[in-house]
């Protein structure tokens, strides 16, 4: 994949550019790539490819602009940016061995891992910095799975500020009413936007100022279960703020209840966490493969039938310019989270069968 430009996205561009900002000394999130204050860094080989440069600042939060920084003193293109996220990979694939092991588990099934085609392209050849992020998940998990969990929030909250959609896996490491885990996260947070807090409130970057508009998710219309809701029972005033405040009861309710849990086995903790974020991910509707990273070192961890359809499924989300035909996107939604849910009920089917069976024996 690495022999190839990147081919269906352009996000790369933005990482090398948002990193030789930061080595000139200016905050990524304070000019548009095409102000005029920043001509003299433009070229012909990443500039020209840089989406939204004459509309939007930066989005990437701190964690990842210290690695674009970091990065881009090795080298200022796309290449090395790439080298760079597939090493953040290698780390993801000995955390997975290592917690093949302690769960006493073949270490032969990271081959789940390391054939998937999901990372394949979006790591590989886009090179996307959820790498980064799904890396430093996997460290965090580690970590707090081997006895500190202390010390594990702390990672998982850095992966958090490269992409924010991993935030549920904390509550598989959180015990309710442990105030120090919560306290910790939100001090590591605010120390790494220190930095960038010349521009106040616009540290935010472009996700305020029209992400969310231009993912439709301002208006609902690719929220995937409130645009079932319409489809049935019509547009109706609030509803999207109704959707938010109802996905964020599901999601804390789901989260506190992995919390409470009383078996804290490693296996049980990671079924959980991959659940969270399947269910995350479910209510959140992204529109794009690449978000779909986070779960996939799980098909060897856990290898459950929504990880594996949902992983797979989230390559209908690409976009490639050559293709001949349109599959409108609520299509290939309703492919992609109808087939999660079938997942979901044959796995609560084929559970509850077990227990059936099990209690069948014992009698």
């Amino acid at each position: 994949m690495l022999l190839f430009d990147p081919l269906l996205s352009s996000d790369i561009y933005r990482y090398v550019w948002d990193g030789r900002v930061q080595a000139a000394g200016i905050n990524p999130f304070r000019y548009f790539p095409a102000d005029e204050t920043l001509a003299f860094l433009r070229d012909g080989a990443i500039f020209p490819h840089i989406n939204r440069a004459d509309t939007a600042v930066t989005i990437y939060p701190p964690v990842a602009q210290f690695f674009f920084l970091l990065v881009t003193r090795l080298g200022e293109n796309v290449t090395v940016m790439r080298l760079a996220l597939l090493g953040c990979e290698a780390v993801t694939v000995t955390l997975i061995m290592l917690l093949l092991q302690r769960t006493n588990r073949p270490v032969t099934r990271v081959v789940a891992y390391l054939w998937h085609p999901l990372p394949l392209w979006e790591i590989a050849n886009n090179g996307h910095v959820d790498a980064l992020m799904v890396a430093l998940m996997m460290l965090g998990l580690w970590i707090a799975l081997t006895g500190r969990a202390l010390l594990g929030a702390v990672v998982i909250a850095l992966s958090i500020l490269v992409k924010p959609y991993v935030a549920p896996a904390l509550a598989g490491i959180w015990r309710p009413w442990d105030l120090k885990m919560p306290l910790v996260v939100i001090a590591v947070i605010a120390l790494c936007y220190l930095p960038y807090l010349s521009v106040g409130w616009d540290v935010l970057g472009f996700l305020t100022k029209g992400y969310l508009t231009e993912q439709g998710i301002s208006a609902g219309n690719d929220l995937w279960l409130l645009s079932l809701w319409r489809v049935v029972f019509g547009e109706h005033q609030g509803d999207v703020v109704a959707y938010v405040v109802l996905a964020a009861l599901v999601l804390v309710f789901k989260g506190l209840s992995v919390a409470r849990r009383s078996d804290r086995a490693t296996v049980c903790r990671l079924a959980d966490i991959n659940m969270l974020l399947l269910v995350a991910l479910l209510l959140l509707s992204p529109n794009y493969p690449w978000y779909f990273l986070a779960i996939t070192p799980f098909v060897a961890l856990c290898g459950s039938a929504p990880t594996w359809v949902v992983s797979i499924g989230a390559l209908l989300l690409s976009e490639q310019l050559d293709w001949d035909f349109y599959i409108p996107r609520m299509v290939t939604k309703s492919i992609l989270f109808g087939g999660l849910l079938l997942a979901l009920a044959f796995t609560a089917l084929r559970s509850r069968m077990q227990r059936m069976s099990d209690e069948g024996l014992s009698r």
